[in-house]
């Protein structure tokens, strides 16, 4: 039996740590997947780790599922994301171009050559005859795979179809009982009988080329030394471990990530909630937050540490620490992580993005300084999850409650309540300028005056000025609404509770 499996065992990438290429080859079909972001996320802290180059490359031979517009968005998410790419469309580079559309003659002349050494041949079934041949095999309980019928034409009946025009595919002429095996930096040694591997299509009778072929031409002349791809490419690579056996190049080394599951262990789907890294772009999580936890996908960095910057990530990553396992997409986790990224971040910066959110929002047609903004982060930093959370939870900040909470009201505004809350506000109109610890020295004060508890003023004046029955510290809300907008909020809130 000949076998492949000697000289690969003895191939080592003969590539030093500084020329390590890593690329992302996404397909323009929509928007980019989280599972692409994860794949492109972790080609680039490889190649950023070790001072090698990270390659973007648009694989668009096919056609039919080619989305325009697609290759913009996903160059702008990934530049969202802080993945620069150093080579790659529109950036250029010494290996392009980079998209494959723009390369088909280069890979029908390499195709060629396949061909001339009798590691190719062409093939003419049309669709119909192939699914019947797969039928047949179905009903005999075999392997559905190309059965060969094309290595019966001699070199002249070949020839007399190719001159009639007959539409033609030229196929992989994989070896009969033999070994294809490589080592996997995750997985350790795989080896695939090729009786199970089929006559893998090159080159499609459009003549543009599968991805199988595409792919493996592209990751040669653009010098890839590493392919860190999906599980779901794991049993295409003996087919590429042979094509670059046939063009006697070298092979890089592999590397497949795992499987990203929904909670209940199904593989990640649209089904069961959004896929696309748009939708949590669009539904304000962070980009420091996504990437923190797209990278704890398969990847652990040994001890308990779960919040990483891009920068952390590059120093700590490591092709090794990525695991076989299924990694669960658990949505808990990331909003856990966009509140912890959220809550690091410098006032500034939260005011900057505040204020375009605000922009965006019901209230843009309002001014609000930015020291009143500053107040509002301030008092509600450890409440919120997202930028839009200051508005959403607290957005009494941003215009007087519409509406009180009935079942708050129905608690804590008693008959009592407006005759209370005026003797509060008889101390507060005396109150020049002032400050937080001013607001609660006058509540006591009305509160011994009135001979009541404090907490009868307090819950009632919560509802007033905001509507709800809680949020962050009382005298927090009070300060940054001021005493003049405080006063006018509890004179409404009698009005309107009566």
């Amino acid at each position: 039996m000949l076998s492949f499996v000697a000289s690969l065992h003895s191939h080592t990438t003969s590539r030093t740590l500084s020329s390590v290429r890593a690329r992302f080859a996404p397909s323009p079909t929509g928007y980019l997947h989280v599972g692409g972001l994860r794949t492109a996320l972790y080609n680039y802290l490889f190649a950023r780790k070790n001072n090698g180059q990270f390659i973007l490359r648009i694989e668009d031979t096919d056609r039919t599922r080619y989305v325009e517009g697609a290759v913009e968005n996903l160059i702008d998410t990934l530049r969202w994301a802080g993945l620069e790419f150093d080579e790659g469309p529109g950036k250029g580079g010494p290996c392009g171009p980079y998209v494959q559309s723009g390369r088909t003659s280069i890979y029908q002349e390499l195709a060629t050559r396949l061909l001339d050494s009798g590691k190719a041949y062409y093939a003419f079934e049309t669709p119909e005859e192939l699914e019947e041949m797969r039928k047949i095999q179905g009903k005999r309980h075999v392997t559905p795979k190309y059965d060969r019928r094309a290595l019966e034409l001699s070199p002249a009946e070949v020839r007399a179809k190719l001159e009639a025009g007959l539409p033609a595919v030229m196929r992989m002429k994989v070896p009969d009982a033999s070994t294809v095996a490589f080592d996997d930096i995750i997985r350790g040694r795989v080896e695939f009988s090729t009786d199970q591997i089929d006559d893998q299509i090159l080159l499609k009778s459009d003549g543009y080329p599968t991805y199988h072929l595409a792919n493996v031409i592209d990751d040669h002349l653009m010098e890839v030394s590493h392919v860190i791809r999906g599980e779901e490419w794991l049993s295409s690579t003996p087919k590429h471990v042979l094509l670059y056996q046939y063009f006697g190049w070298e092979i890089p080394q592999f590397a497949h990530l795992p499987l990203l599951l929904n909670p209940d262990k199904s593989k990640l789907s649209k089904r069961q909630g959004d896929v696309a890294v748009e939708d949590y772009r669009q539904k304000g999580y962070l980009k420091e937050a996504l990437v923190n936890f797209v990278a704890l996908l398969g990847w652990n960095p040994g001890d308990e540490r779960e919040i990483f910057t891009l920068d952390e990530l590059i120093s700590e990553f490591s092709l090794e620490r990525v695991g076989k396992a299924g990694a669960v997409f658990n949505v808990e986790k990331l909003d856990w992580l966009n509140f912890q990224h959220l809550r690091k971040k410098p006032d500034a910066e939260v005011l900057a993005m505040l204020k375009e959110y605000l922009t965006r929002s019901a209230f843009g047609s309002k001014h609000f300084d930015d020291e009143y903004l500053l107040g509002v982060i301030g008092a509600m930093r450890e409440r919120v999850t997202f930028v839009k959370d200051f508005v959403e939870k607290s957005p009494y900040f941003f215009q007087p409650p519409e509406h009180y909470d009935p079942d708050v009201a129905k608690k804590r505004w008693k008959r009592e309540t407006p005759q209370q809350l005026k003797g509060l506000i008889e101390e507060f109109s005396r109150l020049e300028n002032p400050q937080k610890g001013d607001y609660e020295e006058a509540l006591h004060r009305a509160a011994g005056t009135l001979k009541i508890g404090r907490g009868d003023l307090i819950h009632a004046l919560r509802l007033a000025v905001s509507g709800m029955g809680a949020g962050p510290g009382l005298y927090d809300v009070l300060f940054i609404l001021g005493k003049d907008e405080t006063i006018r909020r509890i004179t409404s809130a009698i009005e309107r509770l009566q």
